[in-house]
Parts: C-alpha cells; structure tokens; sequence
C-alpha cells in the first residue's frame, strides 16, 4: 500500500474543509453517538435540524460533547478498506483504536460521491493517532490514512451493482429509513456558485511521508466547510475566507483562505487521487478505520490541524483527501503560541488506561474516593484528598477545558494522585468485546439476536424498542453503551449497578422523566441524556463525570443538582430552565471551579463575577428547592428559606434571625453568628444553649466532614483550608434537650496575606506596685509562619515616656519606680519569614502605690531581764512616712497584752517582764498618711538574769565541832538547789582558789559542822548561787572573821538505829563524833533476850554500820554500842543504843524461784528456790504444761523439786508454783517461775546401720536402721558408689538398689540420715560394703537401624556383664540379606568401630555386625551377628550454608554447599523482598550472580537455591539471609563555598559543589531530596575548637547578627535523599565576625495617625551593640522643610495632643555604638496628625453653629499643689463663651451677684492657646501679654474640643495662621 504524507499546514482548517458542504458535521449535535463506521447517509440532518440541533446534523454524529468525552472504544471502529494494494485478508478487518490513545486522536472523514436516488458512495476517513507505544513528546510523527470506498445500490445511470453483503445489520427504523431516502436527493452547490467537488466516485489512496519539525504541509479543503468559533454552534452560512478557516486558537492561521475550486479539481484529477479505482470487491469488506500515528519522536505535539478550535476538547473527525499541490510552511514559533492547541495535545497524549499506552495499571473504582472523603483533616496530602495549593479536580482547573491536563505523565511525580486510570484497552481486540446492535428492532435483551456477556467493552443498541434494562447486569466491564433513541420511561436503572467501568452512557431520545434512579458510576466521565422529558437532573453524584448532556428536555429546576467534581461541560440548551435570568452563574455556582463550559460556549466572565457575588449558601438553597433568582435578591430570599426550613426544628416559640459565617481567610479567626431570639408571646420562654460544631467541605459547598475540636464560635483556618468551603452547625439545647442543629456555609477560604496583625491585647494584672503585668497579644498570622514577636514595656508620665531597658518579657514586675506612671506594652508582631505586621500598644491606668504594709516583722535581742530588745520590719507601699512602733506585755493572769511603751522601737526588760512575752506593733503609715494594717511580733518569754547572791555572811560560833551557817541575798528568781563548799585558808583575805583548801564538798546543806582540820584556820564558804530552774550564777565567797578555836575531848555527841525491826530487813546505826580527828572507833551490834539481858555480840557485824536481820534474831532485842577514838588514841566514852521493839519474824515468802535444766525432750529439770519468812514449814510445789493453743494444765504428779521431760511436753511450756508455808502454818503468795520453752524433741539419731543383699552385679541390695530422737519422720537415705581417688558417685535413694555394671569393683556407700517428723535432721550415719564383683560377659541383643547414604549409623546393642571394655565391632557389606546367623564368605568388610557412615558405594548393599562383647577386664563373651533390613538408601538432595555476599556495589553472588548424591542442574533464583516484607521472584535471575537495578532500590535481595539430584530428585527451596536494604549511591557534596562577607549585617550564602561523574550527577538528579544546612557559632571569640548551634537558621543564607561579632561562623550541609538516608555533612568556617557601621534600618513610628494617640519610633539596629543612641522627635507642616524641634522630646515614645494636628511628625534616630561610634542619623516619619474622629466631628458640629459656650473652671493662684490636695472642688466656675469674632471668660452671677465678664479679646495677635503636656486638664488663653486666664476642664477630651473650636473660629473668620495660634 502507498503512502502519502500529511505534513503541517499552515492553516489548521485545511484539511478540515477538504469535505463536501453535505458531508455530516459531528461537531455540534446534542445526541451524541459514539464514533462509529458511517455506512449510510440519509435525511436524518433535516430531521434533527428541525428538532433544533443545526443544520447539515447527522444524528449519528458526534457533537462537542461527545468529542470532548473523548470516545473510549478500544479497537472497535470499523472502516471497509478498500486498497487493492493491501495484504489484509478478504474481510479486510483492520482494528483501530478509536477514542482515547496515549497520544491518539480519532478524527472521521465522509464523502459522498455519485448522484442518484440510490446512487450515492460514501467515503468515511478516520484518522487516529495510534496510542500504543507512542508518547506525546515523541517527535516526528507520520499519519496514515486507509480508504473505503462503499457503493450502495445506485439507479438507471449508476453502471455499479449493490453490494450483495453488509458490513452490519441495516436500520429498520424510520430515522434510518428517512436517511436512505434522503441519498436520492440532489446535492446542493455551495454558496459561491460552485459545484461540489466530489462529482464523481473516488477514492483516497494512503500515502506515506516523514514530517519535519515545525513544519506542515497543507492539503486542499472542500470550500464550504462549515466552522464554528470558539466553540459556538452555527448553522450553514456562505463559504467565505472567514468560514473556511478553521476554528483554532492560532490567531496566526485563523486568516489563511480555504483553498480555491481549481487547486481543489487539480487534486481529485491529480494521479494520486486516481491511482487508486474503487474496487467492487470493496463493499464486502467489513470497514475499517484509519489510523494515526506517531514515532517516538518526542518533541513534537499534534499538528493543530489535527485540532478542534473548541477550547473544550478536539472536535469531530477532519476530513483529509490527500496532499496539498502547495506545501506551505509555519514557524515553530506560530505553532507554539496557542496554548490551547497545546493543552488539547496533552490531554488527549495524556488518557492513560484507556489504550494500550504504557500507562498500563489498573483504574481501581473511585467510589469509595468519592464518597468516603477526608475521613481526617491529619491525612490529607498525598491521597486523593490532596490539597495542594495547585490541587485539581479530575478535570483540571489549570488549563483549557480539556479533561485530560491532568494525565500529562505516567511518572509519580507528575501523575495526579485523584485521577485513577482505567485498565488499559488492547487496540487488537477482537468482536468479543463488541455489539453493534442500532436499528434492529430489538425489544428485549433477552431475545436470540442479543447475546449479551461479560467481555463486552462496546455495546451500541442505538435505535431499537428497548424500554427494560434487564440483562445490562451482565456488563461488568462495558465501557461504552449507547442506548439512545429506545422507549426507555426512566425507572430501572438498577441493573447499571453492576457497570462499574462504563465510561459513556448514551441515553438521548428516550422518554425518561427522572433520573433518581440512576446509581452512582464511578467510571462515568460521559453521559447524554437529551431529547427527554426530564423535568430535573436529580440523581446520585457522579465522582467523575465530565461532560453532561441534557438539551431539549423539560428542566425547569436545578432542585436535586447532584454532586459532580469533575464536571467541565453542563449543556442545558432548549429547557425552560434558560429563562431563568443569569442561570450560567447558577450552574457555576452548582458545579463549582472545574465547569469551564457551559451551553457549548466558555464561560462568560461576567458571569462568573456574577456568581462571587451569592451567599455562600446559594448552591445548597437551590439544590434543596429554592428557585434561583437575581444576585441583589439572593441573601434575602436564602435567609427566608433556610430559616422556614428551621422553623419547624427548633423549639416552640424560638426564631432563627441571623445565621452567618465571615468570610474566611487562612489563619484568621473565622467567627459564626447565630441569633435564636423568643417570640415576644412567649413571656417565660428559656435561653437556648448553643453548641457548634465547624466543618470542611470541597470546592464547591458539598460534602462536609467534621473539623475534629472545632466546638467554638471561632475556628481558625488553616492552610490546607484554603479553597475550601466551612460550614458550621449550631445545635440548641432546651433543658438538656438537643434539637436539630442549624447551620450556616462560608465563601472558601482566601489565602492569607502573611502579614500577620494583633487582634488583641490583653494585660492581666492589677497596676499596683509589686504586682506582675503579664501582656498577652492574640495574633492571626495570616498565612505567614508563626514567629516571636517583639515586646517592650514603656514608663509614661506626665512630662516624659521611656523604654523600660531590660523588659522584654511579657511579663513586668512593678517597682516603686513605676508609681504613679502609666505603662505601656507594646506588641509588634513578626512572622518567621521576617514580614512585621503593624505594631498595637495597650496601656495600664495610672500604677498605683501598693497600700502601706509591713513584712518580717521581727524583734532583736536577747529576751532576759536587763537588756534591751528592739523591734525591726520591712517596709513596702510607696515612701515610708510616720509609721508608729507600741509596746506591749503580758497579762500573768488573763494572758492578755497590755500597753507598756508607745514611740521607741526600743524596749528595756525589768524584773516585771520575768516569765512574761512582750509584743511589738509596727503601724506602717506612708507619707501620705495612709495606715496600714499593724503587724505584731512576739518574744519569746524574758528569761531571768544569771543567779546571784548578795550580802553573804557565815552565822555560828567558830568552834570545833560547831554548826555554822552560810546567809545571803539570793537575786535572779527563785533559788533552788545552790551549792556551798567550804574551805580553810591562812590569809584572812581571799586570793584565789589557789590559796584555798577544800574541807568539803560541795553540798545543798547551807550548814556546816567544823571539822578538826579547821582549826587554826579562817573558814570560807563559797556559794554558788541555782535558781529554780536549774541556772547557776557565779560564785561568791565569804570568809569568817576570824579562825576556828580549841579542841574538845572525842566523844559522841548523838547514837541512834534506824530501819524496820523485821526479819530479813537491814538495820542502820549512825553516830556523831566530835573532839578532834576521829580515829579508829569500835563499834558492834548486840542480841538480848531481853531489856535487861547483856547480850551478846554478833561477830558477822562486827564493825559495821548495818546489820541484816535474820530469822535467829526473831522475837529478840538488838542493840547497837560505839566507843569514840581520836586519832591520838585518846579513847572517849562509850556509849549504847537498843531498838525499842522486838525483831519480828518476816511473812513466808520466795525471793527466787526457778527452774534449772534445757527445756529438751528427756532432759531432767530442778527447782532453785529461796524461802523467806521464819522457819520454812512444808511449802507445796507443783508443775504445769502450757500447750502452744495457751492452755495451760496440771502434770499429774508432777510436785518434786526434779522433773524429766517426756514426749508429751514437746512443743509445750514447762513451768512450776510452789506455795510457801512457814513452819507454824502461816502461808505466803503463791509464786510462779518463768516458762521455760518451747520443750525441744530430742534430736534424732540412727543407733544401727547394716546392708542387705548380695554384692554382686546385677544383685538387688537393702538395708536395715534403728531410729531414736523423737517421731520418726520421712528419713532419707542415699545410695553412693565409692570412687577410688575420685568423688563419690550417687546412684539412688530408693529403698532398694540394683547393682550395674558401673558399680562392678567398686564399694557401695549407704548414707542414712534421720528425720524428726518435724523435719528436724539428725547425724547422718554411714556404711560402706565390700567390693562389687563382676558377671560372666555376654551380649543380650544387637540391632542394626536403616541405612542412608552419609548418616551414622549406630548399631543397637545390650551388653550385660560386669563393665564393658572395648568390644570389638566389624562391619560387612554384603550383596543379598542374610537370616543366619552367620558372616557369608563373599561379605567385604568395610569398618572395625562401633560407628559406621555409609558411602556412596555402599548405596544398595546391605550391611552386617558382628559383635564381641569384652569386659574391661579382658575376658571375651559369645560374638553375636546382625543384618541391616534394608539395603542402604541415598540421602536426600538438600543444599546447606546458603548465602549472599555482595562483592561490589549493587552486586550479589549467592552460594550454597550441595548434599545428597551426586548434584545435577540444581536451579537457582533470586526475589526481592519489600519493606513490607512481601517477596516477588526476579525475572531471569537464574545465575549465582545477580547487579541490582533501580528496583531493587529500598527493598532486599533473597538467593534461592533447589539442590537437584543427578537423578532427577528436587531437593527443599533454601533461601539465604536477606541481603542489607539496596540503596543507590548517597548524593555527596565535594564541598561548600560561602557567598558573602563575614560582617555584621552581610547576608552569608553557602553554596555545594556537586562531585564530578556520572554516578553522583544521577544520584543527585533522581535521588536527591532535600539539602539541610545548619549554623554554629564558635563558643570562643576567633576559635574554631567547639561551636554551638544557632537555632532556627536552616536555610543556606543566613544574616550575620550583633552576637556574632567576633566569632567565627560555621555552615553544615546535610544532604538527604528520598530513602530518608543522610551523607556526611560538609562544613566551612568564616574568619572572625567584624563588627559593621551603626545603622538602623526599617526605621518607622508606629502609630494611628490621630491626635490622640501614642506613637513609637522603631527601628531595627545593627553594627555592633547600641549604646545611647540620639532620638529627636520634630514637628513640620506639610510641604515644609523646616523641622520644629520638640523640646524634651526625646524618648522612643510620643504622645500627640492638638498642638500636633496638621503636621507631621518626624522623629531623627542617630545610632551610636556603645564604643561611642556614631552611624548616619535616619528619619522617619508620619502622615499628617489628624483630628480623632469622635472630636472632629463635635469641632464640626460646633464650627457651625457659629458660637458655642463651655463649662470650666478657674484657679487663680495656678498652684498644681493645691489643686492635687483638693481636687477640683476648690476651684471656682466659669464659662467660655466663644463665637465667630471674639472670647471671653464669664464668671456666672449668684444670689449676690451678677454675672460679670472677666476677660475678653479678639483673634488678632497675639492671641494664641497654650496647652500643658503634664496637665491635660489645664488650658491657657492668651489675649495679649498682660490678658490671659488659665482654666481647667473635666478631661482631655474637652480641652481638645476648646483649643480646636478657638482655633478654627481665628483660622476659619480671621485667618489667624497656625503657628501664630501655636506660639510658634
């Protein structure tokens, strides 16, 4: 077949006006039909044109609409092909993919040639760009076109037969048949008078040609080509230059004329044209398509020629009929500057799914993405709740209507992720997944010529009677279905359910009523529904439907409009719902951004403007039933209608008057108002309780989920918000009752300026000294990253504002400093992106003085009798004044404090203080006489004085032996326990204590008896003086008058006994000695029968002092005799004292009683008794058992002083009483020893141990014990081998042991060991038996197991006799089993030890034992002989050690070590495993060797490895360890280069450089994810050691700061790629940081612009750290250069009164370092000061009345003083009288006096008022220099209106200048 090229052509039209004027356009109907072969022609263009749908219509035709939709039939068109040059077979069936294609374009060409009635052949060219393996950006492409010619039955003059076959059924129905009566017609000429072209049979001939870029060659258009202009539908209008153009957005080609008849007859007589007769054998060929299609060329997009002018989409099939005689050219530059022509490109190179492309993954359903919708505001990003700020919906919003924009790429990056494509379409299918079934007649789909299955991809049941839709449930993966022109009524639509895939829905000419019924399709991009009876489009949302055709239906409602996200094309032509005024806004409103058509036209700007200007609410009023209406009308009529929707809903006598959102912007409050007011019948009515809840919607205001934790009147937007609509529902409670909730829809949401602005501020805290002022601002960033902010506090007084320095926080703490000021937080809000937003101020009332008060109240001093204590406190609440100090102590009787001392803060402690506290009262007062409340302070009690003793003196006669007293005046308390020591000395006088002697201790006793050493001597007595408490004082001493006298002869000078004359007690004797120094004295105690009895001595007591009664002195008399002895040996006399009654005997009674001996079961126990009390008579003793319960019980016979504890005791408590009787009968207390216990049982012990049994092996061997100690319990016992030289061995603990083997030749050790029952072990007893002797040897059994190939065998065997020693074992391979017990001749022996692995030659064989049991000893046993049972089987094939090792980057070898036989073609594999741990199998991996590829990229590698036997057998898939996860190259930087200089201020830049080749420049292109920088200052000035890191600077550039000076600055690049891994950072250093020049930048005030208000200068310093910089504010009047200084002024704040109005302020900042460095001074400054508004509207007001009088008041004497201490109410009143001309002051009259006026003046200079900036209540003004008068007003506010009231009356009437008013 030849080819012929189609190139580009300069005109887009040209080959689309190739066509005869009749030829059917497919560009404007309204039923649309999907592309199909043209096999007729008939009249039906009349009959739709008469139905309104345009002239020269086929009903057949594709209109924009359904080119728009882009028909999705895969391989199904058909076209007869009639080369005669082809090699297709006879039916000549070619598939083509007409449709959708990667890059495909599906273009239909008809012709009609010949004349007749019946006499008419018909052409149809489609020309497709073919999809399959082609790409938009391909290059050079090369269309190829394929000719049919189809002859039908022609009359008389025709010279051609009908066809006898037909390429499908022929329409019977009477459309069809009014197209076959139409081809008798005679065909019109065109309006130049010109005939048509095709006056004779031809045929087209494909050609072939190469195109060049940028360049197309034209071929000659059929003039009468009818166009349409941007999109419209026009009918049939005279061929001119301008018609034949063809509709393109090429401004450049839209003026090229069509080409002229001439060129036109030269080419349908060229020989091209007829190098290709009809053939006859054409009409049975079934027809089939052309094709278009493109290399791989990708720069090139589709020639515009190929192009639909219509914005929407590529239009209906272009016509071509071969290659212009005049190739023309156009630049590249012409071709690209339509960017529509470019967009349609795209988005028909951008279908994927729906041809064979590559885009060759499955759609999956979008159902569930439709409707389930953002279920969580956290996962929106990625998915198809994407909301980039470049988000479309599937039909993109970016571009020119075309649907598929969003298709450009099948890469991740550039795919968007809402659109899902559908499973790609074989563009070789065959006619199983086609039915063409138009016009048949068919009423049912259950008849036989219907077959309807479940491959079907087209079904076209077009013109048929259909009216049920039953059997369409079998089309699951039908994609196109045409069923227009049937009796369909509108209900069962059900069986569509099952039609997931469908993709166009043709349903026009039916009689449907209603679409409700219509299931949701998730598929469907393509429906029609025109020529119906529908009334409105209600039905189910269709997530992605685009086009949407409903023309001539009876719509008159958008009541029930369904949700449609991707709709670009609504077409309502010919409903009634068109007079509807402004109804294309309406449908914006409805489908929202993605229409971008609307009637066949674009969109009028107009009325897109038009439907920005609706309430929010309008689309969901109208799909709920409101009927549209005029914009002015629409918030009135919505209101109404939402709210009598609510009426009903709410509670009883409850109205909705206001429900509304404002407008939202990203990140600014969004705040909702909901008015529910009481019917005013309802008199008792209760509030309603609002809750909210916010909402997001789409696009358009539909399908709204829930903001989790929005509950407020206010929600925040946030960035992902932005384009969306909010909703907020109010739900009102009743008493708990929850009704339905109300709601209201926001416009969407605006992005935000990033400015961000202070809502609010709020300052918390009482302005009262000491308290903390915490200011908080409330900001809306506004899009903008949140940042910090800048705060400062500002001090403002009466004559001068001032930054606090240092407070920077939100929060200040008030200081005495602060009194009486007013301060000022200052917000200035700084997003982290730099932006300032305009800075607010608020400002505290005047800081108060905190109320006079006084903490850590104390008292200081020692609280004792003598001193002095002060009383002390911390004083707070502005300046201290008179603050009072009072004294006061303790009551001793009521506790009450009463009044001591008032004025002195000091206190003097008296003895009427003793033992009582004092308190101290401090009264603050400030020094205004403010008092606070008094705080007290308590002492602790006043402590007495230190003891002391005045007036001592020594009372007695200084005599030896005399008593004499020490006397005195005890001072400091009470005295107690003072001590007296006495001593002796020579000296009258008292030294020290050096000179004295001690002849006494000391002792309480204030007497003393001169002792014999004293004579001679001087006594002294040192008192040392103890008050009751215990406090000593210091100690005095006095000394006698004179020294002690003579000696007296020794004699006793008292006797006496003492103590209780009763057996057993202890008698005391005591004497007094005087004469000297007592020497040996004797002395001794006597018995007497009687007063008169001598007596006789007790030798026991002889020369003691005390004598202990026993019971021999009973009944009888003691006596007690001393003689007094000097120490000379002079003997004084004797002298005797007798106790005065008789010893009495003592009652019976036991001083001790115990029990003696171990509380152990068998010990023997005694009683230790003591008995007191006369003669002991026969005392009764008995013994007692206490059990552990407590009860206690009698020992039966138990009453000896022994006891032996039996077993009965045990656990128990022993114990004894014994009652004692004396001798006469009289019986004492009972008494009872101590228990003694818990009894113990004895211990346990073994007395015998004996072994029983033989001692041979295999003997059975026992034992016998005795046991003694208490119950037997569980005794245990262990049998043990005694191991010579080695430990014992231990062989069991059952009551009998069988000796083995192992025990042969040794001793067996019994170890018995008693157990108490309570558990308690005794000594364990040991025997030991004689040696074991050894059995005869002997093998009991031997046993061989199966044999296998490599595995040891271990043969079964039981040796019996003694110890076994090395038996010996030979092994045999013999060639047949054996059953004797015999070793065959022939038998090969292959092994000598126990343990046998067979080889591979033993394989097949058997294998025999024979077995010689030895015992250790040497002595040998019977051999016994064993056969295997089977012969020796091969091992199994397996694979051990299998694993992977990676030898070099990305690649792998696997190995593994192969067992079992002989290895054959063991196969090998490799998978990749997933990070979900899925695996898949790689694809001819095979080889132990495997390179990753860039799938492999973040998954892991597996080697699998089949060991195969050479026989065949497979062994178990072994896989090895995974390998690491693979990952490519990291992306490196060589290093980094900085930008910038190191100075303070300078921006720094770090720049990466990229390693050179090729490996890193792809990692980078393809793997690269983001570059991280990070900024360190060095801690050190100039160091490089250590650096820390700056927070916040992530960015390459960063700003040098003040801080940095000095230091060196390092940057960090981090790189990172998409696998999340990070490469070595890189780092550079700076030189140190130098300082720059002070500047400030961005120099402002900040302020409102009224006279009122505060202003503040702000700027931003740099160049090293600020010191005192300059600041100057100055005032000028507009236009001025002249600047008037403020004097005084020259803090960072301003506050502007009305001497500033009408200039501007200018405030001069002069930067200076604090090295005193001086930058440039900078000004700024503001617009003109302005009246605030409130007073220039009164100043107006006042203005024009002409005069106006005020009220003030007057003080003569202009004291600030006195009018502080008495406020206004001294001050006298008067009134201002002001008008046009003069002023003047009245004093107003009284009941005495009249009015009289004190001063008057004009305007005229001098006059001028003054105002005061520390007073804002005073104003002055000025007539003259001796007239003036100072007034006050109530506030500012007055004052103002009086100075600009005055002002403007000179200024208006008497043109008084300013600055003359001004003083100035």
């Amino acid at each position: 077949m030849e080819e012929t090229s189609l190139v580009d052509s300069p005109l887009e039209s040209d080959l689309a006006d190739l066509t005869d004027p009749n030829i059917e356009d497919y560009s404007t109907s309204n039923v649309a039909e999907p592309p199909t072969e043209v096999h007729e022609t008939s009249n039906a263009e009349s009959l739709l044109n008469n139905a309104g749908f345009g002239e020269a219509l086929d009903e057949e035709g594709e209109d924009n609409v359904s080119q728009e939709a882009k028909i999705h039939e895969s391989g199904k068109s058909h076209a007869a092909h009639a080369d005669p040059e082809s090699t297709l077979p006879d039916e000549g069936v070619k598939e083509a993919n007409v449709g959708y294609a990667q890059n495909g374009l599906s273009n239909g060409l008809t012709a009609d040639n010949g004349s007749g009635k019946n006499g008419k052949s018909e052409v149809k060219v489609k020309q497709i760009q073919k999809g399959a393996g082609s790409s938009l950006h391909g290059g050079k492409s090369s269309i190829k076109c394929s000719t049919l010619v189809k002859k039908t039955h022609a009359s008389g003059n025709s010279g051609t037969s009908s066809s006898s076959s037909k390429p499908f059924l022929r329409s019977s129905s009477s459309s069809a048949l009014a197209r076959r009566q139409d081809t008798s017609a005679p065909q019109s000429s065109n309006n130049n008078g010109s005939p048509n072209v095709a006056s004779k049979p031809s045929v087209l001939k494909k050609h072939s040609a190469t195109s060049t870029s940028g360049t197309v060659v034209s071929s000659p258009a059929t003039p009468g080509r009818r166009s349409s202009i941007s999109g419209l539908s026009t009918p049939s209008r005279p061929t001119t230059p301008a018609t034949q153009s063809r509709r393109a957005s090429l401004s450049a080609l839209s003026t090229r004329s069509a080409p002229s008849i001439t060129e036109l007859n030269k080419w349908a007589t060229s020989p091209s044209s007829k190098s290709n007769p009809p053939l006859k054998s054409a009409v049975s060929k079934r027809p089939t398509s052309l094709s278009l299609q493109s290399n791989s060329d990708g720069g090139k997009t589709i020639p515009d020629f190929l192009k639909r002018s219509s914005p929407s989409s590529i239009r209906s099939p272009i016509p071509s009929a071969g290659k212009s005689p005049v190739p023309s050219k156009i630049s590249p530059k012409a071709l690209s500057s339509s960017p529509k022509a470019y967009t349609n490109s795209k988005s028909l190179a951008s279908n994927g799914g729906l041809s064979g492309s590559a885009n060759a993954q499955k759609k999956p359903s979008t159902t569930d993405s439709f409707t389930n919708k953002r279920s969580s505001r956290s996962s929106e990003g990625a998915g198809l709740t994407s909301r980039s700020s470049n988000e479309r919906t599937p039909a993109s919003t970016d571009r020119a209507p075309s649907m598929l924009s969003r298709r450009k790429s099948l890469t991740p990056e550039s795919r968007d992720t809402r659109f899902i494509p559908l499973p790609p379409v074989d563009v070789k299918a065959g006619d199983d997944v086609r039915l063409d079934l138009r016009g048949q007649k068919v009423r049912s789909l259950d008849c036989n010529l219907v077959n309807l299955t479940p491959k079907l991809e087209f079904v076209y049941l077009r013109d048929n009677k259909l009216s049920s839709m039953n059997g369409i449930e079998i089309l699951k993966r039908v994609k196109v279905l045409d069923l227009s022109f049937n009796e369909f009524k509108g209900a069962g639509f059900e069986p569509l359910t099952t039609c997931k895939a469908l993709q166009q829905l043709y349903l026009a000419g039916n009689q449907i009523t209603s679409l409700s019924g219509l299931p949701q399709l998730p598929n469907l991009e393509f429906l029609s529904v025109a020529q119906n009876k529908l009334k409105s489009l209600a039905m189910a949302a269709q997530p992605r439907l685009q086009v949407l055709a409903a023309s001539k239906n009876k719509i008159s409602t958008l009541k029930g409009f369904p949700h449609l996200p991707a709709l670009e094309h609504l077409r309502l032509e010919e409903n009634p719902i068109l007079d509807v005024p402004h109804i294309e806004a309406g449908a914006i409103l409805l489908v929202g951004p993605t229409l971008k058509k609307f009637n066949d036209r674009d969109l009028s700007t107009e009325e897109v403007k038009l439907s920005q200007s609706y309430p929010a609410w309008t689309a969901f009023c109208v799909q709920e039933g409101l009927e549209f209406c005029s914009p002015e009308e629409a918030l009135e009529s919505t209101k109404k209608f939402m709210f009598s929707k609510w009426k009903d809903q709410l509670p009883p006598g409850y109205l909705v008057t206001e429900a509304y959102v404002d407008r939202p912007s990203e990140e600014d409050p969004c705040r909702c108002r909901f008015k529910i007011q009481k019917e005013s019948k309802i008199s008792e009515a209760v509030d309603l309780d609002l809750h909210y809840q916010w909402h997001i919607g789409d696009r358009t205001p539909t399908n709204f989920v829930p903001i989790e934790g929005s509950t407020s009147e206010v929600y925040w937007p946030k960035h992902e918000d932005v384009g969306y609509h909010l909703k907020v529902e109010c739900t009102p409670f009743l008493q708990d009752v929850e009704f339905p909730p109300i709601f209201a829809i926001s416009l969407p949401v605006a992005a935000g300026t990033g400015c961000p602005r202070v809502l609010g501020i709020i300052l918390e805290g009482e302005p009262v000294e000491g308290n903390i002022i915490s200011g908080s601002a409330k900001v809306a960033w506004c899009g903008g990253t949140p940042g910090t902010g800048i705060v400062s506090w500002l001090r403002k007084s009466e004559n001068s504002s001032a930054a606090i320095i240092g407070a920077e926080d939100y929060g200040y703490s008030l200081t005495l400093e602060d009194v009486g000021a007013n301060l000022v937080f200052m917000y200035t809000p700084v997003s982290s992106e730099g932006i300032k937003g305009e800075p607010q101020y608020a400002m505290t009332s005047t800081v108060q003085a905190a109320a006079p008060c006084v903490s850590d109240v104390r008292i200081l001093g020692d609280a004792v009798e003598g001193n002095v204590i002060r009383g002390t406190g911390r004083y707070f609440g502005g300046k201290e004044g008179s603050s009072t100090y009072e004294w006061l102590g303790e009551d001793p009787d009521t506790g009450e404090f009463k009044y001591r001392s008032r004025g002195s803060s000091e206190y003097l402690l008296t003895d009427e203080d003793v033992g009582l506290r004092l308190m101290f009262i401090y009264t603050p007062f400030n020094s205004e006489g403010i008092c606070g409340d008094p705080i007290s302070a308590v002492t602790a009690r006043v402590l007495r004085a230190p003891p002391r003793v005045n007036q001592l003196r020594i009372v007695g006669d200084i005599r030896e032996g005399n008593k004499v007293v020490v006397s005195g005046q005890f001072v400091g308390g009470v005295e107690g326990a003072s001590r007296v020591q006495w001593f002796k000395t020579i000296s009258p006088h008292v030294m020290s204590d050096s000179d004295l002697d001690a002849i006494s201790t000391s002792k309480i006793a204030k007497a003393f008896r001169i002792p014999l050493g004293a004579i001679g001597h001087y006594l002294v007595a040192k008192y040392t003086p103890v008050r009751s408490d215990g406090e000593s004082g210091e100690a005095a001493f006095v000394i006698s008058d004179s020294p002690v006298e003579t000696v007296l002869p020794p004699s006793l000078n008292f006797l006496s006994i003492t103590g209780d004359f009763l057996e057993g007690e202890t008698l005391t004797a005591s004497y007094g000695y005087i004469g000297g120094h007592e020497g040996g004295s004797h002395y001794d105690w006597y018995i007497h029968e009687n007063e008169y009895d001598p007596g006789s001595t007790l030798p026991e007591a002889r020369q003691q002092l005390q004598h202990f009664v026993t019971k021999e002195a009973v009944h009888k008399l003691i006596s007690f005799r001393c003689t007094p002895v000097r120490d000379d040996g002079t003997v004084g006399e004797t002298r005797s004292t007798m106790s005065q009654e008789r010893i009495r005997a003592g009652p019976p009674k036991l001083l001790r009683l115990k029990i003696l001996g171990d509380a152990i079961e068998g010990s023997m126990l005694q009683v230790d008794k003591e008995y007191c009390g006369g003669e002991e008579g026969y005392s009764k003793l008995q013994w007692f058992l206490t059990s552990p319960d407590g009860a206690q019980r009698e020992i039966k016979g138990a009453n000896d002083h022994t006891y032996a504890i039996c077993t009965e005791d045990i656990d128990g408590f022993l114990c004894c009483s014994c009652l004692p009787v004396r001798n006469d009968g009289v019986k004492g207390d009972i008494a009872v020893s101590p228990l003694l216990g818990p009894v113990l049982p004895g211990p346990p012990m073994c007395e015998s141990l004996e072994i029983c049994g033989p001692l041979v092996e295999s003997g059975r061997i026992s034992f016998k014990a005795s046991y003694k100690g208490g119950e037997k319990g569980l005794c245990r016992h262990e049998w043990r081998r005694k191991v010579l030289g080695g430990r014992d061995v231990f062989l069991s603990n059952n009551e009998i042991l069988e000796l083995t083997p192992e025990e042969v030749g040794s001793r067996i050790e019994l170890v018995f060991t008693p157990v108490r029952k309570d558990g308690f072990t005794g000594i364990s007893k040991k025997v030991v038996s004689d040696i074991v002797v050894d059995a005869e040897p002997e093998g009991k059994s031997l046993f061989i197991p199966n044999c296998f190939e490599d595995m040891e065998l271990v043969p079964q065997t039981l040796y019996f006799g003694g110890r076994e020693g090395e038996s010996k074992y030979t092994w045999y391979r013999i060639s047949h089993k054996i059953d004797e017990p015999q070793i065959p001749d022939e038998a090969e022996p292959v092994g000598s030890s126990m343990v046998f692995t067979p080889k591979l030659e033993d394989v097949g064989t058997y294998l025999s034992l024979k077995w010689v049991p030895v015992r250790k000893d040497g002595k040998h046993g019977k051999p016994l002989i064993a056969c295997s049972r089977s012969p020796v089987a091969p091992a199994p094939p397996s694979v051990r050690e299998v694993t992977i090792k990676e030898v070099s980057s990305g690649m792998f070898v696997g190995d593994g070590e192969y067992y079992g036989g002989f290895e054959g073609d063991s196969k090998l594999c490799w998978y990749r495993e997933t990070a979900d741990g899925s695996s898949f199998q790689i694809e001819g991996a095979t080889s132990k060797t495997y390179v990753a590829c860039e799938d492999d990229y973040t998954c892991r590698v597996v080697f699998g490895y089949t060991p195969v036997r050479i026989d065949g057998a497979v062994g178990q898939l072994i896989f090895s360890e995974p390998s690491s996860v693979i990952y490519p190259e990291l992306p490196r930087v060589q290093k980094l280069i900085l930008s910038g200089k190191a100075i303070e201020g300078e921006v720094l830049t770090a720049l990466e450089v990229i390693p050179k080749g090729d490996s890193q420049q792809r990692v980078w292109e393809k793997y690269k994810k983001d570059v991280k920088y990070a900024w360190s200052r060095s801690t050190e000035p100039g160091g490089t050691d250590s650096f820390e890191a700056i927070p916040l600077q992530r960015s390459c550039s960063y700003r040098v700061r003040l801080e940095d000076v000095g230091y060196c600055m390092r940057c960090e690049c981090i790189v990172s790629d998409v696998f999340g891994r990070s490469a070595d950072p890189v780092s550079i250093l700076t030189a140190p940081v130098a300082p720059g020049l002070p500047r400030v930048d961005k120099l402002e005030v900040e302020g409102r612009g009224y006279h009122t208000n505060l202003y503040a200068v702000r700027g931003i310093y740099s160049g090293g750290k600020e010191g005192k910089s300059l600041i100057q504010w100055f005032r000028a009047m507009a236009g001025s250069p002249d600047l008037i200084p403020l004097p005084g002024e020259v803090g960072r704040m301003y506050e502007a009164n009305v001497d500033d109005v009408g200039y501007r302020l200018i405030a001069v900042y002069t930067p200076i370092r604090e090295d005193g460095i001086a930058g440039n001074p900078t000004s700024t400054s503001t617009e003109l000061i302005e009246v605030e508004p409130e007073v220039a509207k009164e100043v107006k007001q006042k203005l024009e009345t002409g005069a106006v009088k005020f009220e003030a008041l007057r003080d003569r004497d202009r004291s600030p003083v006195k009018s502080q201490q008495h406020g206004f109410g001294s001050l006298e009143r008067r009134i201002l009288d002001v008008n046009r001309k003069r002023v003047k002051v009245v004093k107003p009259g009284s009941k005495t006096s009249f009015p009289s006026t004190e001063i008057r003046g004009a305007y005229t200079p001098p006059f001028h008022v003054e105002l005061f900036r520390n007073d804002q209540h005073r104003i002055k003004i000025v007539i003259d220099s001796e007239t003036e008068v100072d007034l006050m007003v109530q506030s500012r506010h007055i004052r103002d209106v009086i100075a600009l009231v005055i002002r403007g009356f000179s200024q208006k009437f008497n043109s008084t200048p300013l600055n003359l008013l001004l003083k100035m």
